[in-house]
């Protein structure tokens, strides 16, 4: 029998930062079974996870949108902490990510197929420095989600 996974498409969760506080998260794609999400990470700062609110997480102002592993949810260090209001999947697309291969100076626009953040389709983007704007792609374990998001939250810090 599979575990049941404490949180779904939709969960607003508190992750820890590396410098202190927690940044809100929400889970936008979960397929069956877990393990690799896709989620919008949101600023700012916040002192601790009892001070999160839920109501005023839109998709556009997300600081980074990442699909990555949830072992952070499983272990229960990244809290769950509600579920977005009037949740609707179709408010919270997967993204297009550009994948880059400095040596060859080749890139690439990766999207991921909408029920399933682990099946890309990618296509050859016409130059290296295209699509400037996008997400790299990549997958983040729990670690290094942290490290990312601390980074992005204290650089708006400054």
């Amino acid at each position: 029998m599979q575990m049941k996974l404490p949180y779904e498409e939709g969960s607003i969760f508190a992750m820890p930062l590396r410098n202190g506080g927690f940044a809100r998260g929400v889970v936008a794609r979960s397929p069956r079974g877990g393990r690799v999400l896709l989620g919008y990470f949101f600023g700012a700062r916040l002192e601790t996870s009892a001070s999160a609110t839920l109501d005023d997480l839109h998709p556009n102002l997300a600081v980074a949108k990442i699909r990555f592993g949830d072992l952070g949810l499983i272990e229960g260090r990244w809290l769950v902490i509600g579920k977005v209001p009037n949740w609707h999947r179709k408010d919270w697309p997967i993204p297009d990510f550009v994948r880059r291969d400095p040596i060859s100076r080749k890139a690439w626009l990766v999207r991921y197929l909408n029920d399933e953040p682990l099946r890309s389709v990618s296509e050859p983007l016409s130059g290296y420095d295209d699509m400037q704007l996008l997400e790299s792609d990549g997958l983040y374990g729990a670690g290094a989600a942290e490290a990312k998001i601390s980074k992005l939250l204290a650089l708006q810090l400054n």
